[in-house]
């Protein structure tokens, strides 16, 4: 069988199914490349990494000393922008929250006018991946390392805009809901693997600050190999926009169509509503994942090593609950599946604030909890969304579909961050998320996905 061309005007899947599943392997292995990022890093690593260093530049002698309310750190320098030192890492990942709202429909803009996705994808990737494991040099004070932290994240979420508008173009209708949870369980897996090397990094190493750096540093290096190997697959398609730009995107005619889309999704309600139920409801499940971390170390007073043992069952649980998803969402559709997982969410928010400090079976066990319904809330919301867009604008879309999660993230991250400020602890902010499942999930009950996908000129696929 001969090659198929490396760019292919039009952005239909191919017909071949043998190419297809080779560009589908290929796209599941960036969820591996960079899942490692979300799981060591974000999840686990570096909120006490980061409040360690801000609390010792405050002062504070250990964690239970950093709990004095009186505690502050300036982190611009001015008197007046003060924070508490524990509320360092929710206020970085605000901040990220903003400048990636801020840049994100340009880059999905600019990728829907290139003919080389893939190279703006390994791009986006290696900066995010070099920077990561650049804080393996942040030994003293906390400015550097929230620097590269907040270039680090910023990176990964421009370039998961990249990364995702490749889904229609990789799957056909049907095939989606299957592809879109078969890339989340490939990435838990990937997360998983190397979670557990820094788990017996953590319990061996006399120096844990030592051991979060040598963590840093791994996560870059394997984000940015495996991220060489699943371009490699991948064929650059582009449609109409990109086709009138001759593969020249520039910023202000990206812009321009943009702003146009914005005006012509006026027609789509369905989709509209969507990205608002996807608002909230995503809200509660990236607070949970973001803040796990500091929750359990500051105040359920669990050692690293339990904190990393239970993320690692987490995502385990995942892996097997991504591929479940895809096969109940085959018999029941995904948005009851959905619906159905948002009434766990809230069930396990609920437990949550009424753990007990210093009890590991507990936390582990709400873990598997999270575990359970993690992949099918992400997995499916992403292929939702893929059916609810007009082809062609696709990079476009999954921008608005990165701001829609990102701006629910902000809000979470906003309440955590002044819960934080104000009692020292995340109990409250835990507790306050149960609200934002609820709302996202009557705004998703009201979504009518037939129409959606008609409206947008798609196949609606067998089960919805």
């Amino acid at each position: 069988m001969s090659t198929p061309p490396e760019t292919t005007e039009g952005q239909s899947p191919s017909t071949d199914p043998e190419q297809r599943r080779r560009e589908q392997r290929g796209w599941y292995l960036y969820d591996w490349a960079n899942s490692v990022f979300i799981t060591s890093v974000v999840t686990v690593l570096i909120g006490p990494y980061l409040s360690g260093l801000a609390c010792a530049s405050a002062g504070a002698a250990d964690t239970e000393a950093c709990r004095d309310a009186s505690l502050a750190i300036t982190p611009l320098g001015v008197d007046f922008l003060t924070l508490h030192p524990n509320a360092l890492y929710p206020a970085l990942t605000t901040v990220t929250i903003l400048l990636q709202i801020l840049l994100l429909p340009l880059v999905g803009a600019l990728a829907d006018h290139t003919r080389r996705k893939k190279t703006w994808l390994f791009l986006l990737a290696t900066g995010g991946s070099v920077c990561t494991s650049a804080l393996y040099f942040t030994t003293e004070g906390y400015l550097l390392a929230s620097v590269l932290f907040l270039a680090a994240n910023l990176l990964f979420g421009l370039s998961i805009v990249v990364y995702n508008a490749f889904l229609p173009e990789i799957a056909t209708p049907d095939e989606r809901d299957r592809v879109s949870a078969a890339g989340w369980g490939i990435g838990y897996l990937g997360g998983a693997l190397l979670l557990a090397f820094h788990l017996i990094l953590v319990l061996t190493a006399d120096d844990a600050a030592w051991a979060a750096r040598v963590a840093f540093a791994s996560v870059g290096i394997w984000w940015a190999g495996f991220t060489v190997i699943s371009i490699r697959p991948l064929r650059n398609r582009y449609g109409a926009l990109a086709a009138r730009s001759h593969g020249r995107p520039r910023v202000g005619e990206s812009l321009r169509d943009f702003g146009h889309t914005l005006r012509d999704m006026r027609r789509y309600p369905d989709t509209m509503l969507f990205l608002l139920a996807f608002i909230f409801f995503n809200d509660g499940v990236q607070a949970t994942i973001r803040y796990a971390a500091p929750f359990a170390t500051q105040d359920l007073n669990l050692g690293q090593d339990s904190l990393i043992m239970t993320i690692l069952i987490i995502q385990f649980v995942a892996f097997a609950g991504a591929f479940a998803t895809g096969a109940i969402a085959a018999r029941l559709g995904p948005k009851r599946t959905v619906l159905g997982s948002l009434v766990v969410w809230c069930l396990l928010v609920g437990v949550g604030y009424f753990l007990p400090a210093g009890n590991v079976a507990l936390f582990v066990a709400m873990g598997v909890g999270i575990g359970l319904v993690l992949g099918c809330t992400q997995s499916l919301a992403r292929s939702m969304f893929s059916q609810l867009i007009p082809r062609g604008r696709e990079a476009e879309y999954f921008s608005l579909f990165q701001i829609s999660d990102k701006g629910s993230t902000f809000l979470g991250s906003l309440v955590v961050t002044v819960a934080v400020s104000l009692t020292g602890g995340y109990r409250v902010a835990i507790l306050s998320l149960i609200a934002f499942f609820v709302l996202g999930g009557i705004l998703l009950w009201r979504v009518r996905m037939r129409e959606g996908i008609l409206a947008v000129g798609n196949e609606v696929p067998a089960k919805l």
